[in-house]
């Protein structure tokens, strides 16, 4: 595989557990009682941090070669 497709397989994967982060955590929103621009705050949120993680844990592979 070569390295533009790694990277782009990469980012489709982070992508997608982003956006179920997001939903998952705007759906406990609502279940929980919180208003729609609230619940769609805690998706954002969710997904910023998955987001966040990723780039971090990325950063960090890139650092030792792996």
């Amino acid at each position: 595989m070569s390295g533009i497709t790694l990277v782009l397989v990469t980012t489709a994967l982070v992508v997608v557990f982003a956006l179920l982060a997001a939903t998952a955590a705007g759906k406990l929103a609502r279940l929980d009682g919180a208003t729609y621009p609230t619940a769609l705050t805690r998706a954002a949120a969710a997904f910023a941090a998955v987001f966040t993680l990723a780039a971090a844990l990325i950063g960090t592979l890139a650092q030792l070669h792996i």
